[in-house]
């Protein structure tokens, strides 16, 4: 399962991501993406945990948890074209 993390510190990083998720079972990868040109946290990322069941478990105890100093947001990642267009509906044209 794919999961979504938001709100992060921008002094989080991808393992420190992953070694929280690893508490509830294994972690396939975990990534807070980064600015391409600055390297910066953008202050969200992603986990892949290949057992639902733990994934599930994650996502209930961690969401509203903090870590490193924030509360944070995780929730089930949603695939890019399920996704709000930010207002713009292209289907109206």
């Amino acid at each position: 399962m794919n999961i979504f993390t938001a709100r992060l510190s921008y002094d989080t990083q991808s393992q420190d991501l992953r070694e929280v998720f690893e508490e509830f079972g294994e972690v396939s990868s975990a990534s807070v993406i980064t600015d391409k040109f600055t390297g910066q946290s953008k202050g969200f990322g992603f986990v892949e945990m290949p057992d639902d069941s733990a994934a599930q478990n994650a996502i209930s105890e961690l969401h509203d948890s903090t870590l490193d100093g924030r509360t944070i947001v995780v929730k089930v990642a949603e695939p890019r074209e399920n996704r709000s267009s930010g207002g713009y509906n292209r289907s109206r044209w």
